[in-house]
């Protein structure tokens, strides 16, 4: 495709999605724990601020305390972004209602009030866990995820695979409404001698994308795919 790409901001990945992520597309980034699922999601939003965007990150996770922290250990300069570019919501998954209705019903309200174009939900399973049955979580997520298709911003969720299955999210489910889905994963050689950190671009609709699984490194400042590397 020509048209312009919105870039992840981590070298070697934009080049396995051809360019980017597609404007106004739902990204979905899939991992085991310690695979760098955050650190992926503020590289997305840092390269947003980088470029004059406005961007909206919802931690359901961690506090907001944390994730400027995070950011500032990486040596970016976020002061001058808070709460004019910036800005970080900390939800309580724990409290159905207020978490449910902040995120289903706020949110779309607060991305056309500062314009972000970028919003990144970290992570998404934990808003999943809210709902009872595989029914209502689905028929919820779907219409969730339509009404951010009307927002005209490009969307990063995060999600934590299923305890038996290292290559499904933690409910099976957003990967099927997501538009990319990229998964992150340890491999370990035979001899157990070493372990590496592996990524593959599953699925990217209208673009073509690389199907190959390529290392990458998570450094103190960015994180580095090795898009001409082979894993081993």
């Amino acid at each position: 495709m020509s048209e312009e790409r919105v870039k992840v901001g981590i070298l070697g990945l934009d080049d396995m999605l051809g360019g980017g992520l597609i404007p106004g597309s739902i990204c979905a980034i899939i991992g085991t724990y310690g695979t760098g699922k955050t650190t992926f999601s503020l590289q997305f939003i840092w390269d947003g601020l980088t470029r004059g965007e406005r961007v909206i990150y919802i931690s359901l996770e961690e506090r907001e305390s944390r994730i400027f922290t995070y950011m500032k250990q990486k040596g970016w300069d976020i002061t001058p972004f808070i709460n004019k570019a910036l800005y970080v919501i900390k939800l309580d998954p724990t409290d159905f209602n207020v978490a449910n209705n902040r995120i289903k019903n706020e949110l779309p309200k607060l991305i056309e009030e500062v314009k972000a174009s970028r919003v990144v939900i970290d992570p998404i399973s934990l808003f999943e866990d809210l709902f009872d049955t595989d029914s209502e979580r689905r028929q919820e997520m779907y219409r969730f995820i339509e009404g951010l298709r009307d927002r005209n911003c490009t969307i990063m969720m995060t999600s934590e695979t299923h305890r038996d299955n290292v290559f499904s999210s933690r409910h099976g489910l957003i990967e099927y409404l997501s538009d990319t889905v990229i998964l992150l994963r340890y491999v370990r050689p035979s001899d157990l001698t070493d372990v590496h950190l592996a990524l593959e671009v599953v699925k990217m609709r209208m673009s073509a994308h690389s199907r190959e699984i390529k290392p990458y490194e998570i450094e103190q400042d960015q994180v580095m795919v090795y898009s001409e590397a082979n894993v081993f």
